[in-house]
């Protein structure tokens, strides 16, 4: 076994109910709180309502910053930071999605720093410091893992670029995570955010900065979504795969911020950037499927183990045979649970694919990758991403 350290700070508040407990989480680290969130639509606005009243009973004052928008920009955290500011807060919570979470943490920086969270980015010179805002998650979806990561993803609309800032200060102190709230998810954002988790799961497995603990939390949160991810999708009230999709999230999560990602979401990174109108999970699904027919000779033991998963029945083929399936393997599972789509379906034009692929190698990620993708390799991945 290899030599490795893994860090987790952020104290996990897992299962059914635990959403009565944030008034309290949040008071432990200060008494003025600014919540983050999407803007209140008349199905959040229950839970909404359950989060300000827990906060009052623990005396903790409020303020509500509810302009999150999907793929969240530099200009919708500056707002949330000049609240912030404004209302002299010295705590933030994010209620929601991946989208509300980074924001959250994003806001965190930007309010006890100069300049905006754009000048905090992973590759800066300057990073964030203990100034930082505590952060309480309350996460609404299973896909992400920004609950247990310290990334917070930001685009810049004038830049056209999606990026992310990294850095310890940014793991949220203690995160509720809460099934019950995520019944309510319909089955497309389901489909999606679950996928992510896939993807996490995958990528840290593959990745390597790995290692025998990450491993371990990857390969079990690839079980769990081959079994419970395409019942949630189906029945959303199904507690017990919500559940289950909650941890596997957790899961993918802890894995990511110990390990890392590779070129699918570099390529999804740049894609969000590009075309701010496609979901992440929705850029993973599209380029998925080539990128494990391009790469899976690459780590053929790793590729064959996440197929065996999947289909039990690969178990009596060879190691190649196994690896090489896994690719149609997950096309199917994108069928199963309604996600099989391309670059036609997410309406990304044919005649800026070279564009988007100079885009996808601006983060560091597809050097992670097992198989190390040039640009040309990288535009031909994208010309082929069409449903299976």
């Amino acid at each position: 076994m290899n030599n490795f350290k893994y860090f987790q700070p952020t104290e996990i508040r897992f299962g059914p109910g635990r959403l009565a407990e944030v008034g309290e989480a949040v008071a432990r680290f200060g008494r003025r709180c600014l919540l983050v969130t999407v803007p209140e639509f008349p199905e959040f606005a229950p839970l909404f309502r359950r989060v300000k009243d827990s906060l009052a009973e623990r005396g903790v004052a409020l303020d509500h910053f509810d302009g999150v928008v999907p793929n969240p920009t530099t200009g919708v955290v500056s707002a949330g930071a000049r609240l912030a500011l404004d209302f002299e807060a010295d705590v933030v919570l994010g209620v929601g999605g991946g989208s509300s979470l980074d924001t959250a943490k994003a806001v965190a920086v930007e309010a006890r720093h100069p300049g905006t969270s754009w000048d905090y980015l992973f590759f800066r010179d300057r990073q964030p410091t203990e100034r930082t805002l505590p952060i309480i998650a309350v996460t609404t979806t299973s896909g992400t893992g920004s609950h247990v990561t310290q990334v917070a993803v930001v685009t810049n609309p004038e830049e056209k670029t999606k990026s992310a800032l990294y850095n310890p200060w940014l793991y949220p102190k203690t995160s509720l995570v809460d099934p019950e709230l995520v019944l309510t998810a319909p089955p497309h954002v389901t489909a999606a955010t679950g996928f992510d988790v896939f993807a996490h799961a995958f990528e840290s497995y593959i990745h390597p900065g790995g290692s025998a603990y990450t491993d371990l939390l990857a390969f079990e949160a690839l079980r769990i979504v081959g079994a419970s991810l395409p019942n949630a999708v189906r029945d959303g009230a199904d507690l017990s795969a919500r559940t289950s999709m909650a941890w596997a999230d957790t899961l993918a999560g802890l894995a990511i911020a110990n390990a890392g990602v590779t070129l699918p979401h570099g390529i999804g990174m740049a894609m969000g950037g590009l075309y701010p109108h496609v979901a992440h999970g929705e850029a993973l699904a599209c380029v998925y499927p080539a990128i494990l027919r391009f790469s899976w000779d690459a780590a053929p033991a790793k590729f064959a183990a996440a197929a065996r998963l999947f289909d039990a029945s690969l178990s009596g083929d060879g190691q190649a045979e196994a690896a090489r399936a896994l690719s149609g393997i997950v096309e199917g599972f994108l069928k199963t649970i309604g996600l099989s789509v391309g670059l036609e379906d997410l309406k990304i034009p044919e005649d800026e694919l070279e564009d988007l692929a100079r885009a996808s190698l601006v983060l560091p990620d597809y050097k992670s990758h097992p198989r190390v993708a040039s640009g040309e390799d990288i535009h031909r991945i994208l010309k082929s991403c069409r449903p299976g």
